[in-house]
């Protein structure tokens, strides 16, 4: 053989996805400097059928947030034909069952409550929670159109918000509560909207693969019709044209435990996670063997506010985070608080890990029916995750802490609570907290779980999806968990929502405009 002869050694775009299957794996080989990057053209394609089963204008994979928001607006923009499709029985993913609070800066909530915010503020605060990792173009997006998807939600979809709630790294109130403190009020408002307008809505549909031409166009896909999860044999294989583009909504991968492995070994299947079981990662994977590239899939995120004493999401969270800047968080085996309640989801999360145990979040009844809601704190209690007590002792003797410790603590944490500032760990302390003295007491154990995927595909400004060749790849477009570079290491509290229909919104408009292929 010659010296200048290639070898099977030679990396090309075609064998490179044929040794990774297409995996996150190939974002390591642009970053170790592989030159060798042909355009998603040449990615892995198969012969398009001779007839297709089913052809729309737009396709839209997903059915939370960032899908229905992409799917309505599509319509809108003037796409006739416009589907959803959902691999799971029912709607809604990880939306259906967040937390409810929508991050928006600078809006009529804010204003008569007496917080000054801007979208410059927001957007400096996201760069600093994400260690400056966070697609600056991308973050502004959210930032700068965040009020203004929130009242979208509101005028034309009637979403209905009751209160102004607080995430640790954020400089102010800015999560806007929905009225039932659950993603279900926006979710499902966005599907009854999208069913009046004429979006069809196609439950246990399953994507299978992209199908693109022999110029890289996403031109449709390969889907099971009737899947039933988690069987991927089940269901009938058909075939869907897109006449005009794919927006792939379809979340994160925070319930798919080899994925999650692959980019951080220690979430093994030991660690517990909020997300429904179907936020697996097959479709992000389906787009990167089509000539996807994906960034930052290594950062994952844990709930510091989860409860080990109840499975997935639960009740906790909406008990603890409405009460940070409110009442303590200590550690049981010392009865001392350990860090700053209003830290970012990571500090806290890293946190608790530290400690090799859980942590407790208290409040007193002052603080719990001031800021948590109702049905939190009763299906909490009903379960056993959150706790009532008479005194602080009986609560110090229930989780086994040193009481003397424990009460010398509470009223240390009182003294900053009177004079709004935190001397042992700055944590932020509001101007209507009280100290913790008003009996009964609550308490809740926390420790992570899997929350939050902050990588995904890379996406610009028009939420085009991006090749290997640093060019859109045609035809496909991309919104919510599913991409990656908003949030870069760690994404605030509540950016989620506005993320995902700002995105989806530009999404859809975008994937209406374009030009019918065929």
């Amino acid at each position: 053989m010659k010296k200048d002869e290639p070898t099977e050694k030679t990396l090309t775009r075609r064998n490179f996805l044929k040794i990774t299957g297409g995996s996150a794996a190939v974002a390591a080989a642009v970053a170790g400097g592989v030159t060798l990057l042909p355009s998603p053209a040449d990615a892995a394609c198969d012969a398009l059928p001779k007839k297709w089963d089913e052809t729309y204008d737009v396709i839209v994979i997903g059915s939370g947030f960032a899908g229905l928001a992409a799917a309505i607006e599509a319509k809108n923009g003037g796409a006739k034909d416009v589907v959803v499709l959902e691999k799971m029985p029912v709607h809604g993913g990880n939306s259906i069952i967040n937390g409810g609070d929508f991050c928006a800066a600078g809006t009529k909530m804010q204003k008569e409550n007496g917080v000054e915010d801007s979208p410059e503020l927001l957007l400096k605060d996201m760069l600093r929670a994400g260690a400056y990792l966070n697609h600056p173009d991308l973050a502004k997006t959210v930032a700068y159109n965040s009020k203004e998807a929130l009242e979208w939600t509101e005028s034309y979809l009637g979403c209905k918000y009751a209160k102004l709630n607080f995430h640790g790294g954020h400089s102010v109130k800015r999560a806007h509560g929905t009225i039932n403190q659950s993603g279900s009020e926006v979710v499902n408002k966005e599907m009854a909207k999208a069913k009046e307008i004429g979006v069809k809505i196609m439950m246990r549909t399953k994507l299978v693969k992209f199908l693109s031409n022999k110029e890289g166009r996403i031109v449709g896909l390969e889907v099971r019709k009737g899947y039933k999860f988690p069987d991927d044999n089940s269901g009938k294989i058909v075939f869907m044209k897109a006449k005009r583009a794919v927006v792939l909504s379809s979340g994160g991968f925070s319930y798919d435990v080899a994925l999650r492995q692959i980019h951080d070994p220690r979430l093994t299947d030991k660690l517990g996670s909020t997300n429904h079981l179907g936020a697996t990662g097959e479709a992000l994977l389906a787009a990167c063997a089509r000539g996807a590239m994906d960034v930052q899939m290594d950062w994952i995120q844990l709930g510091p506010w989860t409860s080990p004493d109840e499975k997935g999401f639960g009740y906790t969270p909406l008990f603890c985070e409405p009460l940070v800047g409110y009442g303590l968080m200590v550690n049981p085996k010392t009865g001392k608080r350990f860090f700053k309640e209003t830290g970012n989801r990571k500090e806290r999360a890293d946190a608790i890990l530290l400690l090799g145990n859980p942590a407790l979040i208290i409040g007193d009844s002052y603080a719990v029916k001031k800021q948590v809601v109702p049905h939190a704190l009763k299906g909490g209690m009903e379960i056993g995750a959150i706790k009532k007590f008479d005194t602080l002792n009986d609560l110090a003797k229930a989780y086994d802490m040193p009481v003397d410790v424990f009460t010398t603590q509470v009223t240390r944490w009182n003294s900053f609570v009177e004079k709004r500032k935190d001397d042992d760990l700055d944590c932020m302390i509001f101007k209507d907290a009280k100290p913790t003295v008003e009996a009964p007491f609550y308490a809740a154990r926390l420790w992570p779980k899997v929350h939050h995927t902050m990588g995904g595909l890379v996406i610009n400004q028009d939420a085009q999806v991006m090749g290997f060749d640093f060019k859109p790849v045609k035809g496909l477009y991309a919104a919510g968990e599913v991409t990656g570079g908003v949030h870069g290491a760690v994404r605030l509290g509540s950016v989620a929502m506005a993320d995902c229909i700002v995105f989806g919104r530009i999404a859809g408009k975008k994937a209406a405009g374009e030009k019918a292929w065929g």
